[in-house]
């Protein structure tokens, strides 16, 4: 079964279910960019796919970077001393910032303020902060908990380690008949936070698995990365493989109900980029395609100047332009099943456009061959539109001179990549097109 042919027979409302439930798995892990919560995400992700998982230690030299520290936590709370927790941990990961130090500790809520984050103008929300790189504490919590809080003295606990471990990260490659790799790369560092980015992760795998039993073209390979640190410790292993990389997607808010988004490669025209475009307006769904920046998600690492691969970013509404994102709103109410499946079959459309893009030589090419009686005028079947096929078989054509792929002749065409592309199938079995092998 090509991805074509399975697009065709997708049931959304159970694939949207399968991918709203592992969401739901997920989503309550407490991760960072190290430790046993990544281990764990990673352990549930293997069951669906054969994750590849590596452990970078502590103090490894990663380009300019260092492996940092591997940080775990196993509880945290303020509380009045010998009374309840007015802050818990166990109500909500998200109530201390990533990578806090250890603290054991009796103070004034005056000495504890200094720890304390909110989202004044979001009472209810609770915010999620880190701390990775330099050594620091704090919790968490709305800001109507803020304002509850007594002025008297509390009993802190955060229950941290902070010690020599390990980076850990997870890979799955699917081979294809070429070496030429596909990247397909999310990041898996954010704790209880459902739309970023618990939902990418889902969507990723279910790519995975769809891909995983296809005769593929190309070579898959499939990152479940820490954010930043994660793509520069990759792209430091992975030096020598890096030019078989020719296209690539970071997979990010991919649940919500917002339009979908691409973020273009820092090349700008990659075919990654125009492909991405092509399958976004023949959708006929409202769209954005962004320009590249420097600031976002990984792609920015692959995209640095030294490797400037071909690769864009993949979500529905960016981050920072949802009002949840970043908070405690960022949870399953805000994931769709139905938007995740409109997100898994756009980046399906995108593989199954990446695999049939070709460039083929007329093997007629002076003045049109008759198509009427080879069959493929005024009879071919199967689409609603015949005078689509007709046009599109036409339009190959004219431009298979050995220098248009299929993609330059729908985006100047105006017909669908589909299309093209079965006019061109068509042509190829009539001996019309050959096929030029790169």
């Amino acid at each position: 079964m090509s991805l074509a042919e399975r697009l065709a027979v997708v049931d959304r409302e159970a694939l949207g279910r399968e991918l709203h439930d592992r969401v739901a798995e997920i989503y309550p892990i407490c991760r960072s960019i190290t430790g046993d919560g990544v281990r764990g995400t990673l352990a549930r992700l293997a069951k669906d796919v054969p994750l590849s998982v590596h452990e970078v230690p502590t103090g490894a030299q990663v380009l300019d970077w260092t492996v940092p520290r591997e940080w775990n936590i196993r509880d945290a709370y303020v509380r009045v001393p010998g009374g309840p927790r007015v802050i818990d941990f166990g109500q909500s990961n998200l109530h201390v910032v990533g990578y806090s130090v250890p603290v054991r500790a009796r103070m004034s809520l005056d000495e504890l303020r200094p720890h304390l984050f909110t989202i004044p103008d979001r009472p209810d929300w609770i915010p999620y902060r880190t701390s990775y790189y330099q050594e620091s504490w704090g919790f968490c919590l709305s800001q109507r908990q803020l304002e509850d809080l007594e002025a008297r003295e509390y009993e802190v606990c955060i229950d941290s380690s902070l010690e020599p471990g390990h980076l850990t990260y997870g890979e799955y490659c699917i081979p294809g008949a070429t070496e030429d790799e596909v990247l397909v790369s999310t990041h898996i560092c954010h704790p209880s936070l459902a739309n970023d980015n618990a939902a990418g992760l889902s969507v990723a795998v279910q790519l995975a698995k769809y891909l995983a039993d296809l005769s593929l073209r190309y070579t898959y390979r499939f990152l479940f990365i820490p954010g930043t640190i994660g793509a520069i410790t990759w792209l430091a292993l992975n030096e020598t493989r890096v030019p078989r990389i020719k296209h690539g997607l970071v997979l990010a808010c991919a649940g919500d109900a917002g339009r979908m988004t691409y973020k273009k490669s820092r090349v700008g025209t990659a075919e990654i980029d125009r492909t991405v475009s092509q399958i976004l307006r023949e959708s006929g769904q409202d769209h954005e395609i962004l320009p590249f920046s420097p600031y976002g998600y990984d792609e920015r690492q692959f995209c640095s100047p030294g490797f400037n691969l071909p690769v864009g970013c993949l979500m529905r509404t960016p981050w920072g332009r949802y009002p949840e994102y970043h908070t405690s709103a960022d949870g399953m109410d805000l994931v769709r099943p139905e938007a995740l499946v409109d997100s898994l079959l756009t980046t399906m459309r995108v593989c199954d456009a990446l695999e049939g893009n070709a460039t083929y030589v007329n093997l007629s090419p002076k003045g049109e061959p008759q198509l009427g009686r080879r069959g493929l005028y005024r009879s071919v079947g199967g689409f609603s539109d015949a005078g689509a096929i007709e046009m599109a078989l036409l339009w190959v054509l004219n431009l298979s001179d050995g220098s248009h792929s299929l993609l330059d002749i729908a985006e100047g065409s105006g017909c669908s990549f589909p299309t093209i592309r079965h006019a061109a199938e068509l042509l190829e079995e009539h001996a019309l097109l050959r096929k030029v092998i790169r």
